[in-house]
């Protein structure tokens, strides 16, 4: 299981990333595990000492019973101290944001990937566009050679 966030690289330049924990209900598990997390639109947030994740869709588990389920509701990180007070400073210091980049499993943990990034300008994000169409020309031509 592997969950992309596709559009957290087209909208930001990431420049660093960090392999973080989520604190999730038992459904949460069984549906992320199935591979039904939404991360489109969801942020990171800091708020005093602790991390959240703002946003993200779990759709609930089909077999479990929890009355009141919130999908979108805001889940804590796990993350180390010093870490919480690395990103923290990174992101008041030079104006960067935090997003989540990748969902996975790894040896029966959930782990979310979350990268620290600047967005893109308008300019910059037609540029790219316009060197993949120039890419995808040229990748053609070769194929159409051979």
């Amino acid at each position: 299981m592997n969950i992309v966030n596709k559009k957290a690289y087209s909208e930001y330049i990431i420049s660093e990333t960090l392999e973080v924990g989520i604190k999730l209900l038992g459904a949460e598990v069984k549906s992320i595990k199935g591979g039904r997390i939404n991360l489109n639109g969801s942020f990171v947030k800091i708020v005093g000492s602790e991390i959240y994740l703002v946003n993200a869709g779990v759709p609930l588990y089909p077999y479990a019973r929890v009355d009141g389920y919130d999908p979108n509701r805001t889940r804590k990180l796990l993350l180390h101290k010093k870490e919480i007070m690395f990103l923290k400073s990174k992101i008041e210091r030079s104006g960067l944001t935090i997003v989540p980049l990748k969902c996975y499993t790894k040896g029966g943990f959930i782990k979310l990937e979350i990268g620290i990034g600047r967005g893109k300008k308008q300019y910059e994000k037609r540029e790219e566009l316009r060197k993949e169409a120039i890419q995808r020309d040229i990748d053609t031509a070769i194929r159409g050679k051979y």
